[in-house]
């Protein structure tokens, strides 16, 4: 199967927590590392990736409650793919982007 037009599908289908944080991101805007949008990863799409500093931002909406043991699943095989995840709620990244990309900045120096 071509994970291109699922990726393509998410990327067309984003929601409002993933705009804002895309904004923060985008061309090179964080400490001038480069993220990708939905990546294809294993069996995975992941949210947002840098490949350079090997970190993944996964944000959490509804659709995650209660699904904790199949986030923590996620997160082990991504990990194993060589990535560090980071989640954030998309609650969260709307009521503090200026945080959420304080802690994706710390997070891209302690690996660059």
């Amino acid at each position: 199967m071509d994970p291109i037009p699922n990726a393509r599908r998410l990327r067309r289908g984003q929601t409002l927590a993933e705009e804002k944080l895309w904004t923060i991101v985008r061309g090179r805007r964080l400490d001038g590392f480069k993220f990708r949008r939905q990546v294809p990863i294993d069996r995975y799409f992941a949210d947002f990736v840098c490949r350079d500093a090997h970190l993944i931002v996964e944000l959490d909406g509804p659709t995650h409650e209660d699904r904790a043991e199949h986030d923590a699943a996620r997160t082990e095989v991504l990990e194993r793919c060589g990535y560090r995840v980071l989640r954030f709620d998309n609650e969260v990244v709307l009521a503090d982007p200026g945080g959420v990309a304080d802690a994706i900045g710390v997070a891209l120096r302690l690996r660059a």
